[in-house]
């Protein structure tokens, strides 16, 4: 299975991949298109998160996108984050290893997403995460346009909602 590459992905994304991890490939060689799960999030009730990118070229490849630093979304990110979830029963434990994405720059959209994916993943698995080389694999598929998107994860909500509610249990309260 072939999914996009997503900041802070839908649970929906999350279900996908987790059917059998060893076989998904993140794609990094479509042309990327704006406004979806690349590099937007939806937390808590309907807070929209969006990384800003530097000026996309025409057929620019996902894995070449550029974060954009002319905003201080990364502060704007983290509050949203703190006053979405501060309240949940997982915040506390998880806090410390999502805050270093908000004080370090990242040059590609792509690093910033996988380090995340990865980070939420070892949560879901109840492990200590540690930021090591991606294992992500760039592919070449069908093309995952907006409407494409919509249509596969709906306009889910960020894995997050779930992840700082229920902790390692997430997947468990998915059944």
């Amino acid at each position: 299975m072939v999914l996009p590459i997503a900041y802070m992905a839908p649970k929906e994304w999350y279900k996908a991949y987790l059917i059998a991890p060893e076989e998904v490939e993140i794609e990094g060689l479509e042309s990327f298109e704006k406004q979806t799960c690349r590099n937007r999030a939806i937390i808590g009730k309907g807070i929209m998160l969006s990384v800003p990118v530097k000026k996309v070229e025409h057929k620019q490849l996902t894995r070449d996108i550029e974060i954009s630093y002319q905003s201080h979304w990364q502060h704007q990110h983290w509050i949203s984050l703190v006053s979405t979830y501060k309240n949940t029963p997982f915040f506390d434990y998880y806090e410390e290893f999502f805050k270093p994405f908000y004080e370090k720059e990242y040059r590609f959209l792509w690093d910033l997403n996988s380090e995340i994916h990865e980070t939420i993943m070892a949560l879901l698995n109840n492990e200590r995460p540690g930021l090591g080389e991606s294992r992500f694999a760039y592919r070449c598929t069908a093309d995952w346009g907006g409407e494409e998107l919509n249509r596969f994860f709906g306009e889910g909500k960020s894995i997050l909602d779930d992840l700082f509610e229920y902790g390692p249990a997430t997947t468990d309260h998915w059944k």
